[in-house]
């Protein structure tokens, strides 16, 4: 088992990485315990796959389990779903010592953070992560949150986890594209800040898609470590932590587009909001044209989306685009910010950036569908 330390002072936390974390969560959660009890929120997809053998894990160490289980996707990561999280948590009488565990992929992890942060005003929890992109991502830094009718995680809270227990051997019953998604969020890592990073993915990635168990394990502990970094000296996004922003903004833009829904998922949204900023730094002038070309080389290899015309159905136009990244967070003073790159491993944040060659980027892109 691979620990990474978010150094936060007193709301320090581990990460830990490895193999049948969750046969072994009750063991890795019971010294957080002030009373042998705990309460899940998972979803009927990862709850009936794996919620058994937690729930044993907890057993196992004499800790009585509540579970709630909430439908799969996206669209559950609204107000609905949040406001019956809340009222369920409150049911079972949950106090402020007590540990909520948030047993899923990414979108429970931020619902269920962000259900933990408000109750009580603050209670405190245990991210499980069950996706690849949840563990290299959303279950790290304390980002929490739901979407809404006007954007993506317009609504949340900076509320750290306990723990995170990343149990990679889980990663074997993921669906072929859901673990392809995650390897967006694993790309975007190498792309912004470890071009040696990325030199090793362009080797060993056909291997770690194909099941390797050590390529895994590495991918997943250096992609948290370089997200622990840079939450430990920036947690709230003040400067540093936006470069984990890269491809987002076009990212976010295509997921309101595509309603939230199956035609996108989200790291699908992070590669091909990669390959466009980098093709967009490419054009600015900021870095080579051959940059892009690799990006988008090893995209490709590993059977990744790479462009518009990967996404299935019907977008709208360039300027509606545009207009869609207005409602971003990352817009300051009207201003919208994108993570630029000077080349692969040298991201940095934008603020100046020419809405008409952003224009032209996506025009293009979309004649190319």
């Amino acid at each position: 088992m691979n620990r990474v330390a978010v150094d936060l002072g007193e709301r320090s936390y581990e990460v830990r990485i490895g193999a049948g974390l969750i046969d072994r969560a009750g063991a890795e959660i019971a010294p957080l315990l002030a009373r042998r009890r705990v309460v899940v929120v998972t979803d009927a997809t990862v709850g009936a796959a794996h919620l058994a053998r937690l729930e044993a894990a907890f057993a196992a160490e004499g800790i009585a389990v509540a579970s709630l289980a909430l439908p799969p996707g996206e669209s559950t990561k609204g107000w609905p779903e949040f406001s019956r999280t809340v009222e369920w948590l409150l049911e079972q009488k949950v106090e402020r010592r007590d540990v909520v565990v948030a047993f899923g992929g990414g979108v429970i992890g931020d619902l269920v953070g962000f259900a933990a942060a408000v109750l009580r005003r603050g209670v405190r929890f245990v991210q499980l992560p069950t996706t690849l992109l949840a563990q290299v991502d959303s279950s790290v830094g304390g980002k929490t949150g739901i979407n809404t009718g006007q954007g993506k995680n317009l609504v949340g809270a900076f509320h750290q986890p306990s723990l995170v227990l990343a149990d990679i051997a889980v990663l074997d019953s993921l669906p072929a594209r859901d673990f392809l998604s995650g390897c967006g969020e694993v790309v975007k890592y190498g792309l912004l800040g470890d071009a040696a990073f990325f030199d090793w993915l362009e080797v060993n990635g056909p291997a770690m898609r194909a099941g390797d168990r050590d390529a895994r394990l590495y991918a997943v502990t250096r992609s948290v470590e370089m997200k622990a970094g840079i939450v430990s000296r920036d947690e709230t996004e003040e400067g540093e932590r936006a470069l984990l922003n890269l491809g987002h903004t076009f990212c976010h833009a295509l997921e309101k587009a595509t309603g939230y829904s199956d035609r996108l998922l989200h790291g699908e949204g992070v590669a091909i909001g990669c390959a466009l900023a980098f093709e967009l730094s490419s054009r600015l002038g900021l870095c080579s044209q051959e940059d892009p070309s690799r990006v988008r080389a090893h995209l490709q290899a590993m059977g990744m989306r790479v462009d518009l015309a990967d996404i299935p159905g019907d977008l709208p136009g360039a300027e509606a685009l545009v207009a869609l990244m207005g409602q971003d967070k990352k817009v300051i003073d009207g201003r919208l910010r994108f993570i630029l790159a000077r080349g692969i491993g040298a991201a940095f944040v934008a603020e100046d950036v020419p809405m008409d060659a952003v224009r032209a980027l996506l025009v293009d892109a979309l004649a190319r569908r």
